[in-house]
């Protein structure tokens, strides 16, 4: 009887896996809903099943998978390399609920990109000055979301990843903890390998673009006059330059920017009529540099503080009137400090 009543007892429903829909699963792996979809329709990486409803929602397996499609492109395979590797390693009949492969053991002071002409590594903690009771953690999840949305050439989760970055952590740290630590590692994988020309390109245009927008237009600016921000003759690489605008616009702190390099008698010409309270001219490269065009811009009446900044510049070289500037940090506060004086960063 005992047994009877023991059969009798109704079965305990099978436990169901857990789902999600496609745009929560794109804001884990940080890329955008349309990647998904369009690695689902070329690739077959997509929802295994229907739980209800029309939409098809993705279980465990499915994300396993997806993830690591992402660790092949990190490692530098195309996408249907990485593509195909995944569904080798997780096959799409396996069994719901399955092992997922273990995640490589990474140190926790970087992020190892490997590719086949060696290792970039990305770091993973948080830089100093973003540390303790203020800070705001994820730099470095950030830093992986926007190589890896780089290496699948995906343009608008690139761009919403900066926005994030920019957004949620301003513009010196979203710089040096995610930026620029993502454009070193990428070029430098690059430089050893014409492969990846096109995710440094497309990635350093996305930057500019990102540091643009982040630049407002101030209405009510701390400083009459502008600062005054151009390269040197012959420099290619500007975008430095655009960091410090989209910075010093944080602080509400007006500036004249040129990006391009200008010729000598059009950069002297522009920061005449521009009249600015400080002159910055940036170099990259030392071969481009003339300690010189600082004294064409002086002539005049023109009363401007004169900053050099970036490694092309020698101090001996310069003239006496002009100030050689450190890092990016130490070049915005030192910039604010004397043109407005107080605490660096002050409102």
């Amino acid at each position: 009887m005992g047994e009877r009543a023991q059969s009798d007892k109704p079965a305990e429903p099978e436990a169901v896996e857990p789902t999600l829909p496609v745009a929560s699963v794109a804001r884990r792996l940080g890329v955008a809903p349309s990647t998904l979809r369009t690695w689902d329709r070329r690739y077959g990486l997509g929802p295994s099943r229907h739980t209800g409803g029309r939409h098809r929602r993705y279980g465990p397996d499915d994300i396993g998978r997806l993830e690591l499609m992402q660790r092949a492109l990190l490692r530098g395979a195309s996408t249907a390399e990485a593509a195909r590797y995944a569904l080798e390693r997780m096959p799409k009949s396996e069994q719901p609920g399955g092992p997922v492969p273990a995640e490589p053991s990474v140190p926790t002071a970087s992020l190892r990109i490997e590719t086949s002409d060696g290792d970039v590594v990305l770091p993973a903690e948080e830089p100093p000055h973003a540390r303790g009771d203020g800070a705001h953690p994820g730099l470095a999840r950030l830093a992986r979301r926007l190589s890896t949305a780089a290496l699948a050439m995906d343009a608008p989760a690139v761009q919403q990843t900066l926005a994030e970055a920019i957004t949620g952590h301003g513009v010196l740290d979203a710089w040096e903890g995610v930026l620029a630590p993502v454009l070193e590692a990428l070029s430098g994988g690059r430089q050893r390998s014409q492969t990846g020309a096109e995710v440094h390109y497309l990635l350093t245009e996305c930057v500019f673009a990102a540091l643009v927008r982040a630049t407002p237009v101030l209405a009510d600016p701390r400083n009459e006059r502008p600062v005054f921000l151009g390269c040197v003759p012959g420099e290619r690489n500007g975008l430095p330059l655009y960091v410090l605008a989209a910075a010093f616009g944080e602080r509400r702190v007006v500036t004249q920017l040129f990006g391009g390099p200008l010729p000598a008698d059009v950069l002297t010409v522009a920061v005449r009529r521009s009249a600015p309270a400080a002159v910055v001219l940036w170099a990259q490269r030392g071969s481009v540099v003339e300690p010189r065009l600082f004294t064409r811009i002086l002539r005049g009446r023109q009363r401007s503080r004169l900053f050099a900044y970036g490694p092309g510049w020698a101090e001996g070289d310069l003239p006496g009137k002009v100030e050689l500037l450190g890092g990016l940090r130490d070049a915005v506060d030192r910039i604010e400090y004397v043109l407005l004086g107080g605490a660096p960063g002050a409102q």
